[in-house]
């Protein structure tokens, strides 16, 4: 919502000016649609989590170069529940989002949560692990504001664009879709998961090969078997790339005489290294590069061509989208699903500030 401010005197009072960003859906409903009210308390929001130096007065909201809204705010505060306990709920906590480009936005946990649901959607999800989703990202909003005061559009987990981003990928049921990602939001308001009272990371993948892995880093990612996903139509994927592609994206000349082999795997499968006509690659630089569905692969030499055959869609940790929908379709709600793919963990709601009560 708002990317930046600025107190300027007029020679009488100190002005705010909040300057938001049209590129967001919740930015073009509060200019639009507010209320002064609802324009007060985000902006209190605003100043509070910024610690802002104004006591109150007039503010200006700014879009490209305009003041398109003038409203004031009185110099008491009168919401003393607003400045003595922070909110959690999806339209009270607000995320402070830092884009690719390194500009900062404010915007609502419930824009953020559209925006991180939409990264990750498959066809037909149901409303039960959409939901598991939300309690997923909302803890990782919850622990990256409390950890680190912003969350990264670009993170480990998801790439998040704002949903309005997403109106050609889901038309012509772009509005279904999004009434469907709200109630999924709005069913879940303040619920996270935690282990041993920490919130944990959002490991989501779309499908895996049977099984979801452990990682000895996370204690809450266990191996549990998942055979739903060995129906995936992500199972097995193949693509195949000629050398003149390949030495362009290598940037060295690869051939059909070039040597590949894989130099390290995990336990599991996944390649950790391998070597390219003698250059050695990471595993996970590697399927970026060349935009593979998994680091569980294995490569075909062809005399024309390259062929990699990849298992699983992800990195087959926490929580598989494919293996969810299908336990949601046996008749599993929301917290079974979560209490499968993370066993051990707990999912809490909010009540108030630094409280919660398990579901």
């Amino acid at each position: 919502m708002f990317y930046r401010y600025e107190i300027k005197n007029n020679g009488v009072e100190d002005i705010l000016y909040l300057y938001l960003t049209m590129n967001y859906e919740f930015s073009k409903e509060l200019v639009n649609n507010s209320n002064d009210n609802e324009l007060k308390r985000r902006t209190n929001n605003f100043i509070k989590n910024n610690g802002i130096n104004f006591k109150g007065g007039k503010i200006y909201l700014v879009v490209d170069d305009i003041i398109v809204k003038a409203f004031e705010i009185s110099r008491e505060i009168n919401d003393e529940k607003l400045y003595t306990q922070k909110s959690f709920n999806n339209l009270e906590f607000m995320v402070t989002l830092k884009n690719d480009d390194n500009s900062i936005v404010e915007i609502t946990l419930e824009e953020f949560l559209l925006g991180a649901l939409a990264t990750n959607m498959i066809p037909n999800l149901s409303l039960d692990v959409l939901k598991a989703m939300a309690i997923l990202y909302r803890g990782y909003a919850y622990l990256e504001m409390d950890k680190n005061k912003v969350v990264n559009a670009v993170n480990d987990f998801f790439v998040y664009k704002p949903i309005d981003y997403y109106k050609l990928a889901f038309a012509p049921i772009y509005d279904e879709v999004v009434a469907t990602l709200r109630e999924a939001i709005r069913q879940t308001d303040c619920m996270f998961l935690t282990y041993q009272d920490q919130y944990i990371y959002p490991f989501i993948h779309i499908s895996n090969f049977g099984c979801t892995l452990k990682d000895k880093r996370f204690p809450y990612l266990s191996s549990v078997s998942s055979p739903w996903d060995l129906m995936s139509p992500f199972y097995v994927d193949s693509i195949n790339f000629n050398y003149e592609f390949l030495s362009k994206i290598l940037g060295y000349i690869v051939s059909k005489d070039s040597e590949f082999k894989i130099l390290e795997i995990s336990p599991y499968g996944k390649v950790l290294k391998l070597s390219v006509a003698g250059n050695i690659i990471d595993g996970r630089k590697f399927i970026r590069l060349f935009h593979l569905k998994s680091q569980f692969f294995s490569i075909i030499v062809n005399t024309n061509n390259i062929v990699i055959v990849t298992r699983g869609f992800g990195d087959a940790l926490g929580l598989s989208l494919f293996g969810s929908s299908q336990l949601a379709d046996n008749g599993c709600s929301y917290a079974n699903i979560l209490n499968y793919y993370f066993p051990n963990t707990k999912i809490c709601e909010y009540v108030k500030e630094k409280t919660s009560s398990n579901i």
